[in-house]
């Protein structure tokens, strides 16, 4: 398959996502104010179709056909996937005033990022089998698809010994407090930080697929799968050690200024990407951008939770996880894929198309810097500092 068809695998699954996290499970979480039950049901649901698809993908001969019945497996997936979505980003405002969720979420980065390091380190060892089979051998016997399955059956146990969620039940009082979305100007500070948010993300994550890539070119780096993982590793390490400090960073600079500040660490990294030689630079760059990881999604999150009218938040957290989910295959496969599919078609060479591509996705998340620096500034000019709450 093509750079281009590759990302098909990330592209199509996020689609599904978000439209069934704005249009379906997001209007039927507010109506019923139901959140963690959303998160059990879509868990399950994905630990039992990631099983299907396994079995599904062997019983055809076509390794290009094969690779499509996963893509379109996943993407069947993420339509209950979305539910846990939906579910988990409303619970957390519905059970954390607002003070605190920007160091709730770096908390809960960080344990990600532990669960990061695992998930890469066992992936690594069972893709080729202890190094005792071929490569490959997890993926093709399904070892890897059963204890993904298997992690999800096990995240979803202690969702049973938490709140339901929803505001007609916990925290009466906010209602009052949190910023109704309604207004004019209000709505339009809200419309422009997701359009601020959509091109940030889809810079920063257009090469999520590429950067893999980019690191096994046989051209370039020609690393391992081991190597790889090491490497993703150090990102995985960055947002546990962030995550922890996170809190203490907001408390400092404040929620916008922590959000920029993530976005040029972003930049940095991803030219960092596009211009170093060294083996050991890359896990310097791997390291910044697992910094502006942790950094971007758990100030966003913030920001946008205090723009977002309280009964209306599954739907409206399922817009602010659109410019999130739909980056991770979107920009690369409309953006980044063909860019470097056509480069490398014109004869400048594999490892210079790749750099030339983090080039451009540096480029798409300066706009997207630009424009919500912008849109601060301006609502801050016509005295609405209420509205967008920037601590």
């Amino acid at each position: 398959m093509s750079v281009t068809e590759t990302t098909l695998f990330a592209t199509l699954p996020m689609i599904l996502n978000v439209f069934f996290q704005m249009f379906v499970w997001g209007v039927i979480s507010d109506r019923y104010q139901r959140r963690r039950t959303f998160i059990i049901i879509g868990e399950v649901f994905a630990a039992v179709g990631t099983i299907f698809v396994f079995h599904t993908h062997r019983t055809v001969t076509s390794g290009v056909l094969a690779g499509w019945v996963i893509i379109i497996g996943l993407s069947l997936i993420e339509i209950f996937w979305s539910m846990s979505n939906t579910g988990w980003t409303a619970l957390i405002s519905d059970l954390v005033p607002y003070e605190e969720r920007n160091k709730i979420q770096g908390n809960l980065s960080s344990m990600g990022g532990i669960g990061r390091i695992m998930g890469v380190w066992i992936g690594g060892l069972l893709y080729d089998g202890l190094e005792m089979y071929y490569e490959g051998w997890g993926f093709y016997e399904g070892i890897l698809f059963y204890v993904a399955a298997g992690v999800m059956i096990i995240s979803a146990i202690p969702m049973f010994f938490i709140p339901e969620g929803g505001i007609e039940r916990l925290y009466q009082e906010e209602k009052s407090q949190e910023i109704d979305i309604q207004n004019g100007n209000k709505n339009s500070a809200f419309l422009i930080f997701l359009i601020a948010m959509m091109l940030i993300n889809f810079g920063r994550n257009s090469v999520a697929i590429l950067l893999s890539l980019y690191l096994s070119l046989e051209e370039g780096f020609n690393v391992s799968s081991q190597v790889l993982s090491y490497i993703i590793n150090t990102q995985s390490l960055a947002i546990i050690l962030i995550g922890i400090f996170l809190g203490w960073i907001s408390s400092k600079l404040g929620t916008r200024r922590t959000l920029i500040f993530g976005a040029f660490i972003a930049i940095f990294s991803l030219i960092m990407f596009s211009t170093i030689t060294s083996l050991p630079l890359i896990y310097v760059a791997s390291f910044l951008r697992g910094c502006a990881d942790v950094i971007i999604s758990a100030s966003s999150y913030t920001y946008a939770s205090r723009l977002i009218n309280p009964k209306n938040r599954a739907r409206y957290f399922g817009y602010y996880n659109t410019t999130f989910f739909l980056s991770w295959g979107l920009a690369g496969t409309l953006i980044v894929g063909p860019a470097t599919d056509l480069l490398i078609l014109s004869g400048i060479g594999v490892v210079i198309a790749h750099k030339l591509s983090f080039l451009l996705a540096a480029g798409i998340t300066t706009i997207g810097i630009l424009i919500l620096m912008v849109m601060v500034r301006y609502f801050n000019q016509h005295s609405v500092e209420s509205i967008i709450h920037t601590t």
